[in-house]
C-alpha cells in the first residue's frame, strides 16, 4: 500500500484525485492540504466524496507532512509548484506535479509563454513528460513526473502517431479545441460563472495560449493553438489539422483507412486509447481515463483531421496523473482508473 499526500486538493483536479485514489486498491491518501480550506472536511467541500472520506479535514501544508509518504501529487495553480519542489526532492519517493511547472524542457520558454522565469530550471531535466501511450519508458520507475495539460494531452494522442508515421507535415498544424468550464479551476471569475457561460461558445488566448509550446514540443513542430470555452462541465474536444506530407501523398496511398490503421497501431495494445470510425465525443469519455480518437484524409482540400475527445478532469489532468504513479510504482497501469464513461 503507498500512502499518498496531495498538495492542493480542493480544487476541481485535487477533488478528482481524492475521487480516484478512493477507488484504487492500491492507494491510501494520508492527507490533503488545501490553503483556503484548512480545517473544512472533504465531504462539506465535495458531497460526492463524502462517503469515502467521513471526517477527513483538510491540512496546512507543512514539511513534516513528507514522513512515510510514497507519492506526493501537487495539484496546484501554475507558478507555485516550482518553488515547493526542491523541499520535496528525496523527502519522498515519486513527485508528480500537475502544473505547467516542470512540463517544458527549455527554461527560456517560461518568461514568454508564462511570464516569469522559471525558479528552479536545474530540475527541468530531472522529470519525466506524464503522458504513458508515448513517454512510457520514461515513467517506469520514475520519481519526478510533470503531468501534461489537458489540451496537450488530446492533441498530442491525436497526431503524435501522424508525425512519427511521417504522414503529415511538422509545420502548420491546427489545433482547435474546446474545453469544459472545469478547466478554468474552481474559484469563481467573472468568465466563468453560469451566465457568462450558459448559451455561449467562445475562443479565447489567441495566438498565446501557454499550451502552445508544450503541444509543440511533444510534436516537434509548429502549432496554431485555439482553445474555446464550451458550455458543459466536463470534456475536451480537440479537432486537429495537417497538411500530408508530401511523399505520403505523392506515393498515392494516403486515405482515412492508412490514417485509422496508423492510429490503430499506435494504440493497438493500449487500454485507454479508443480508435474509431465514428466522430468522437466528450460524453462517452465522462468520467473515464480514456481518450476516444479517429482520423480523415480529405481529398478535396487537400487536409488531414485528427479529432480526439477526452474529460479534462481525468485522463487530462487526476487520472493521467494516477496512471503515472501506477508506472513509477510498479503497479499495474489500469488500477484505480475507470474504463468506461458514464451515460446518460
Amino acid at each position: 500500500m503507498a500512502d499518498v499526500g496531495i498538495i492542493g486538493a480542493s480544487g476541481y483536479v485535487g477533488a478528482e484525485l481524492l475521487r480516484l485514489c478512493a477507488m484504487h486498491p492500491q492507494m491510501n491518501v494520508a492527507w490533503a492540504t488545501a490553503d483556503s480550506q484548512v480545517g473544512a472536511e472533504v465531504g462539506d467541500l465535495y458531497p460526492n466524496l463524502r462517503s469515502a472520506y467521513p471526517g477527513f479535514e483538510y491540512s496546512p501544508y507543512s514539511p513534516t507532512l513528507l514522513s512515510d509518504i510514497d507519492v506526493v501529487f501537487l495539484a496546484l495553480p501554475h507558478g507555485r509548484s516550482g518553488s515547493l519542489v526542491p523541499e520535496l526532492i528525496g523527502n519522498v519517493e515519486v513527485i508528480i506535479d500537475l502544473a505547467a511547472d516542470f512540463r517544458l524542457q527549455d527554461p527560456a520558454l517560461y518568461p514568454r509563454w508564462y511570464g516569469a522565469e522559471h525558479p528552479a530550471p536545474e530540475l527541468l531535466a530531472g522529470f519525466a513528460y506524464g503522458l504513458p501511450e508515448l513517454f512510457r519508458s520514461d515513467l517506469r520507475g520514475a520519481t519526478r513526473v510533470a503531468a501534461p495539460g489537458c489540451y496537450p494531452t488530446a492533441s498530442l494522442l491525436a497526431l503524435a502517431p501522424l508525425v512519427r508515421a511521417g504522414v503529415i507535415e511538422t509545420s502548420g498544424i491546427v489545433v482547435d479545441a474546446a474545453s469544459g468550464v472545469s478547466g478554468a479551476g474552481r474559484p469563481a471569475k467573472a468568465n466563468t460563472t453560469f451566465c457568462a457561460v450558459d448559451e455561449s461558445f467562445q475562443a479565447y488566448g489567441l495566438l498565446d495560449h501557454r499550451h502552445t509550446p508544450e503541444i509543440e514540443q511533444g510534436l516537434g513542430a509548429t502549432v496554431l493553438f485555439t482553445p474555446h470555452l464550451a458550455p458543459m462541465n466536463r470534456g475536451i474536444l480537440a479537432t486537429c489539422y495537417a497538411r500530408p506530407d508530401a511523399g505520403a501523398v505523392g506515393g498515392g496511398s494516403l486515405s482515412t483507412a492508412e490514417l485509422l490503421g496508423i492510429l490503430e497501431e499506435a494504440y493497438a495494445d493500449e487500454p485507454f486509447v479508443v480508435v474509431t470510425d465514428e466522430p468522437p465525443g466528450t460524453k462517452a469519455t465522462l468520467g473515464s481515463n480514456c481518450a476516444h480518437l479517429t482520423a480523415r484524409y480529405d481529398e478535396r482540400t487537400g487536409w488531414v483531421m485528427a479529432p480526439a475527445a477526452i474529460d479534462n478532469l481525468v485522463k487530462g489532468a487526476a487520472g493521467q496523473a494516477l496512471q503515472c504513479a501506477n508506472l513509477a510504482l510498479g503497479l499495474d497501469e489500469t488500477l484505480g482508473l475507470p474504463m468506461t464513461g458514464l451515460l446518460p
